[in-house]
C-alpha cells in the first residue's frame, strides 16, 4: 500500500474534514515548518559563532568514506525521523523526530556553509533568498490550482535513486557534479515541494501535522543545499 493509501485509510484525512478542520492541520503544519527553519537557524549561528564550525567540517569531511558516509548515515537518520513522526503515537515523540532531524541536517550544513561563509561572501543570502521565492512559487501554485500532485511520487523515487548513485558514483571514482546536476536536483526539490505541499491539501491524517512539516522541510532545505551550491559554482 502506497503512503498516500495508507494516509487516506481510516486516519480522518484532513481531504475528508470540514473547512475548519483543514485549515488548522494546515497552519499548524507551516507553524511547525517556520518554526524547523528558525531552529535550523539559531544552530546553525550557535555553532558558527561558538567556534565550532570548522573543527566540524573538518570532522564530517575526513570520515572513513567522505561525503558517502555522511551521505549514507543523514540518509538513516532521515528515514528513522520521517517514520517516527509519521507513527509516534504521542505528540512529544512525533515533535522529537522532527527535532533530531532538523539537528542532522544542521550537522550536515555545516561544511557547506562554511566554505560558503570563507569563500563566498553574501552568497548564503543570496541563495536563502532564492530558495524562499522558489519554495513561495510552488506552494502558491499548489494551493491555487489546488491539484492532486500525487503522480509525482513514483517520478521522485526514480529521481532520488539516480541522484543517490550520482553522487555515489562521483564519491566513488573522484568526479565532479557541476552545475547541471545541482540544477536538476532544484528542479527535483520543487517537484518535492509540490508533492509535500499536495499531501498537506489532500492527504495527511488531521493528527500528522508534524510530519508534513518535517517533509517539507526535508524538500526546502534540499532546495536550498543546490541552490547554494549553484551559486558557489558562478565564481
Amino acid at each position: 500500500m502506497s503512503d498516500v493509501m495508507e494516509m487516506r485509510a481510516g486516519r480522518g484525512a484532513v481531504w475528508a474534514q470540514g473547512v475548519g478542520v483543514r485549515a488548522e492541520f494546515i497552519r499548524k503544519t507551516y507553524v511547525t515548518l517556520f518554526g524547523a527553519i528558525l531552529a535550523f537557524m539559531v544552530i546553525e549561528v550557535a555553532i558558527f559563532a561558538g567556534g565550532a564550525a570548522e573543527s566540524i567540517a573538518s570532522a564530517l569531511v575526513t570520515l572513513p568514506g567522505g561525503w558517502l558516509t555522511v551521505l549514507g548515515g543523514f540518509m538513516v537518520v532521515g528515514w528513522f525521523a520521517s517514520r517516527a513522526a509519521h507513527t509516534a503515537k504521542s505528540r512529544g515523540g512525533q515533535y522529537a523526530a522532527l527535532g533530531a532531524f532538523v539537528a542532522a541536517e544542521a550537522l550536515i550544513f555545516v561544511p557547506l556553509l562554511y566554505i560558503a561563509d570563507t569563500y563566498y561572501p553574501g552568497v548564503i543570502s543570496s541563495a536563502a533568498v532564492a530558495t524562499l521565492f522558489g519554495f513561495s512559487g510552488l506552494t502558491a501554485i499548489a494551493w491555487v490550482t489546488r491539484k492532486d500532485f500525487a503522480f509525482l511520487r513514483g517520478v521522485l523515487m526514480w529521481g532520488g535513486v539516480c541522484a543517490l548513485l550520482a553522487i555515489v558514483a562521483a564519491v566513488v571514482f573522484g568526479f565532479t557534479l557541476g552545475p547541471l546536476f545541482s540544477v536538476l536536483m532544484i528542479a527535483f526539490a520543487g517537484a518535492s515541494i509540490l508533492y509535500d505541499t499536495s499531501k498537506v491539501l489532500h492527504h495527511y491524517p488531521r493528527d500528522r501535522h508534524v510530519g508534513a512539516a518535517l517533509e517539507l522541510f526535508a524538500s526546502v532545505a534540499l532546495m536550498f543545499w543546490y541552490v547554494l551550491r549553484l551559486f558557489m559554482s558562478r565564481d
